[in-house]
């Protein structure tokens, strides 16, 4: 299971927020690059990037910079999701070297752009589903929907999704704990793999995880808890690959 730490862009910094709301966020620090040299350095194996003022506008705004990691870590993985609505922008963003590209409200309104997309970049698309009691929200949370988490996950696993980045809205930022019951009913739900988001705290959420990750749970993206320090990368990552994973 990987540690997958998580930065958050919004006006070019690296920032957090809580629960989704944007005027609710905790500014970390205004050189993304140097962020994520820290979490390299700390022997991270994937990036999580988001682009916070996308995933409201529905287009990239803070390209430059996930384009500016890319170049300086050409050979880690990097995930980038917020605004991904089209083809064209899909492609700019693997051109630029970045890995997986995450669809995630489009994915909800339109599912057959998934399919279409899976079927354009083969191996690179991961489906974001940010849920609030088991519901679909979508629009940077803004909405929430009347569809399960787990039937689009079903509808999905024909595609070729690389992965299901799974949040759970009610505990992003909230330092409140992972939703593992949530998270294992996703994972449960299909074959997709599912990358764990919202909500981790400290090691008892890592070791939680990693206790059911057999089931399906191939990740988990933290935030706000390696910021402030209540979780160690290093220590993490080391606890999961000894665990066998």
């Amino acid at each position: 299971m990987l540690i997958i730490p998580a930065i958050d862009l919004k006006d070019g910094q690296c920032v957090r927020l809580r629960q989704g709301l944007m005027d609710d966020s905790t500014v970390f620090s205004d050189d993304p690059v140097a962020m994520a040299k820290r979490w390299v350095d700390a022997g991270c194996r994937r990036l999580h990037l988001v682009d916070l003022n996308g995933a409201f506008e529905g287009k990239p705004v803070n390209g430059e910079v996930v384009t500016a990691i890319a170049r300086a870590y050409p050979d880690l993985p990097i995930q980038i999701g917020g605004g991904i609505r089209s083809a064209e922008t899909i492609e700019h963003y693997l051109q630029a070297g970045v890995q997986y590209v995450i669809i995630g409200t489009k994915a909800v309104k339109e599912p057959e752009f998934v399919t279409e997309m899976c079927r354009r970049f083969p191996g690179h698309i991961i489906v974001g589903l940010d849920a609030k009691d088991g519901l679909v929200a979508t629009d940077g949370w803004a909405e929430v929907s009347e569809v399960k988490a787990t039937d689009l996950a079903k509808r999905f696993e024909k595609d070729g999704v690389s992965a299901i980045v799974y949040t759970d809205i009610a505990r992003d930022g909230m330092m409140q704990g992972v939703n593992v019951e949530q998270t294992l009913a996703m994972a449960n739900a299909s074959s997709i793999p599912v990358i764990a988001s919202g909500g981790i705290t400290n090691m008892d959420d890592i070791k939680a995880l990693r206790q059911v990750s057999d089931q399906g749970i191939t990740g988990a993206i933290t935030g706000r808890a390696i910021y402030e320090g209540s979780l160690d990368v290093a220590e993490a990552q080391a606890y999961c690959d000894s665990a066998g994973s």
